[in-house]
């Protein structure tokens, strides 16, 4: 869908969306329209439940003496309230609103907001941003949807007294946009379709935007005693891959150390000989779902030619059973030195990081790692769909991805570490196991996580099991793969280590 920016007008065709606040308030477009209409806005509203409060909507079909085929008018909510997180869900919401009209494009008044939080320009951009995200459809495999079930809309236009500076705002959202894109792309599609192998050739399209990629076969990690990641690979036919991503955007300093992101790949997790129950098991294509943001936000630094040193490592597995898988009571040795008792083959997720992140610290030095992973369904029980669940070792970087989250509508909510959890991983055999028992098992899982983090480095792991893939539609995420922690981390990135 194509973006673009105008000065204020009246469209003489296709449908207009325009702002109402609470209290039934028309902003000014809405008001011009209305008298165009000799009060036909007014008399629906008043006709209606439609009180301007933020969700609501109310559509008005060709009202006299307007050009527009209809007229929908979008609560706002109030005016104090209303800020970059509420116009993007403007802007999200009014796409949908007009998306499957059968036009071919469609307005969105934007008018001033007295009292906002954000200037016309920055609810414009924010707008068209929500608009672009909430556009994102996966439907590359449907070959008989009918033409009438496809959203119409082709332009989307803003219409605002601020359209340069709304446009130049724009631009860098538009990046972000394409990040996150690429990242729900890569986690709605089928473990047939996407592999190692073939999860790695997707990293490595990045390169045209300047990343420089490396990627490590079975006999390279092998070499480094990356015993963990190729112990949950080894029952399965396709050969695994550990991808690195760097992006040296701060040219004045190429060699101060990079802040770090590390993501869990697994294509497909059946629990290997653990195997999991056969309900719900096709939602394991996105076990790899840590992996797919790592590289979507590579996708929007590099987008947006963010000012920061950065690398992205990303551990792809299949997890499967086979004579020749991984067996539980099976010890491995980790590229870190340290050995591992494997209880339960279905807790691979942190055994393709513990590599993963020792190599990114071993070779990169970062003074910041970040993991991503769905690695526990206890994380579910704990939190829900809501939040993903944040542990750490450094109360400031905490701090730091709790106010992003806030911003971006990616919430977080930090979660204990602590020697008495971290004694339950201890193992009789070896220097641990890979399971601490039934209760609390998304923060033992943490607490295995963070014997492979190194002294001085600040670290964080999110665990992002309940908010990678969404059952339900949002305002600017649709149903299905949800890119949750692209654009937590890219404000991240834009609010502290850029410069």
């Amino acid at each position: 869908m194509k973006i673009s920016f105008s000065a204020p007008s009246l469209p003489r065709s296709g449908p207009v969306v325009v702002g109402v606040l609470s209290g039934g308030k028309l902003l000014a477009t809405a008001e011009r329209l209305d008298k165009a209409a000799d009060g036909a806005l007014s008399r629906a509203m008043d006709a209606s439940r439609f009180k301007g409060e933020s969700g609501q909507s109310l559509t008005v079909m060709a009202p006299a003496g307007v050009g527009a085929s209809r007229v929908v008018l979008m609560g706002l909510g109030e005016a104090e309230r209303f800020d970059d997180l509420a116009a993007q869900a403007y802007g999200g919401r009014a796409y949908k609103a007009v998306a499957g009209t059968g036009d071919k494009s469609a307005v969105i008044a934007i008018d001033p907001v007295s009292g906002a939080k954000i200037k016309t320009s920055g609810v414009s951009a924010n707008a068209a941003y929500g608009a672009l995200l909430a556009s994102y459809r996966f439907d590359k495999y449907r070959t008989k949807e009918k033409a009438d079930a496809k959203p119409s809309i082709k332009t989307l236009i803003l219409s605002s007294r601020d359209s340069a500076d709304a446009k130049k705002a724009f631009a860098p959202l538009a990046k972000i946009a394409d990040g996150v894109f690429f990242t729900r792309d890569l986690v709605s599609e089928p473990a047939n379709i996407l592999y190692p192998v073939t999860l790695a050739a997707q990293a490595k399209t990045l390169e045209k935007l300047g990343v420089k990629i490396q990627v490590l076969d079975e006999k390279q990690m092998a070499k480094l005693g990356m015993g963990a990641l190729l112990g949950v690979a080894q029952g399965s036919a396709q050969k695994p891959r550990l991808v690195v991503m760097r992006w040296d955007g701060a040219p004045k300093a190429k060699n101060k150390a990079p802040i770090a992101f590390v993501g869990k790949g697994v294509t497909f997790d059946t629990g290997g000989i653990s195997i999991k129950p056969a309900g719900g098991m096709e939602d394991m294509k996105w076990d790899m779902g840590g992996s797919g943001v790592v590289i979507g936000l590579m996708k929007a630094l590099a987008g947006r030619k963010a000012k920061v040193n950065a690398v992205g490592v990303v551990g792809l597995v299949e997890n499967m059973p086979s004579s020749t898988a991984q067996r539980p009571g099976d010890v491995v040795t980790t590229m870190s030195g340290q050995t591992v008792e494997v209880l339960n083959t279905d807790a691979e997720g942190r055994l393709v990081l513990a590599d993963a992140m020792w190599y990114c610290q071993d070779r990169y030095k970062p003074h910041t790692m970040i993991d991503l992973a769905t690695l526990t369904g206890a994380i579910i029980v704990s939190l829900g769909n809501e939040n993903a669940g944040m542990f750490a070792n450094d109360d400031e970087i905490c701090e730091r991805l709790t106010d992003a989250g806030k911003s971006v509508g990616e919430p977080v909510w930090r979660m204990p570490l602590g020697d008495a959890y971290d004694k339950l991983i201890n193992s009789d055999i070896a220097d641990m196991k890979n399971i601490g028992g039934r209760w609390g098992g998304s923060i033992t899982a943490a607490q295995f996580l963070q014997r492979y983090v190194k002294d001085g480095v600040k670290w964080v792991h999110l665990d992002i099991a309940g908010v990678t893939w969404s059952n339900k539609d949002a305002p600017t995420v649709p149903k299905g793969g949800t890119a949750f922690g692209v654009r937590l981390l890219d404000r991240l990135v834009a609010n502290h280590y850029e410069g």
